[in-house]
């Protein structure tokens, strides 16, 4: 399989007053084309942190992270960007999705800003939103949507420019159960469907043990499928 995402001895601490609070101390793993990976472990041991790290929004202390086997600390910003607009979706526990905005309009503006034209911007929304099982409630508000479809909304977002992996930061942590299988369901369908990668940071035992991977994060640490005990 094809290596995508490769963190190698990636450390991330914080100034906090007198104190420097080590986060992530030497992450190493490795996601390929086409894997489902899941990020677990209890609140505050740093699963957002390293998938921020990991989608190019924050940078490591020390260690490195590569992208397609390039060391993202050897790319100008303007290649970065790049890779964060095109290569990776983001999907977040709160949706994020423009309040005074349709369904329809939260998915076409990031693209219009982009330049594309207003029919490739129509034409691309309608597809994913029918994709992601939401083509009656297209011209609905954030407002009038549910947390489920609010959610899908985000998911089509995240797909809009066509990306090779997906990252996810508690996608279901804001649902309900029978809610949240919905969008587990979806995930797998746009893996399978789509040949889509994706990185899943979450707490929910139900979507780990769906994965291909599980990466657990303990004291600063990453272990495979099992973190060793005391």
């Amino acid at each position: 399989m094809n290596k995508i995402i490769e963190c190698r001895n990636v450390c991330k601490s914080f100034v906090d007053g007198e104190r420097e609070l080590h986060i992530l101390r030497g992450i190493t793993l490795e996601v390929h084309d086409k894997e489902i990976v899941t990020i677990v472990g209890p609140s505050g041991v740093g699963k957002s942190t390293l998938l921020h790290i990991i989608g190019t929004l924050d940078r490591p202390t020390s260690g490195e992270v590569l992208f397609r086997d390039k060391a993202l600390s050897s790319l100008g910003r303007q290649a970065i960007n790049t890779i964060r607009g095109k290569e990776i979706g983001f999907v977040f526990q709160f949706y994020h999705l423009l309040p005074e905005f349709t369904a329809m309009e939260n998915l076409m503006m990031p693209a219009l800003a982009q330049g594309y034209t207003r029919k490739e911007c129509r034409e691309r929304a309608e597809y994913l939103l029918d994709l992601v099982g939401l083509s009656d409630r297209m011209e609905h508000k954030p407002g009038q949507l549910s947390g489920g479809e609010q959610q899908r909304v985000a998911i089509g977002r995240a797909l809009f420019n066509r990306p090779s992996v997906v990252l996810a930061d508690e996608p279901t942590g804001n649902l309900d159960e029978r809610t949240g299988e919905g969008i587990i369901e979806l995930l797998w369908k746009l893996n399978t469907e789509e040949d889509l990668t994706m990185v899943l940071v979450t707490h929910e035992a139900s979507l780990a043990a769906r994965a291909h991977r599980n990466i657990h994060l303990h004291e600063g640490e990453a272990y495979e499928d099992a973190v060793p005990r005391s």
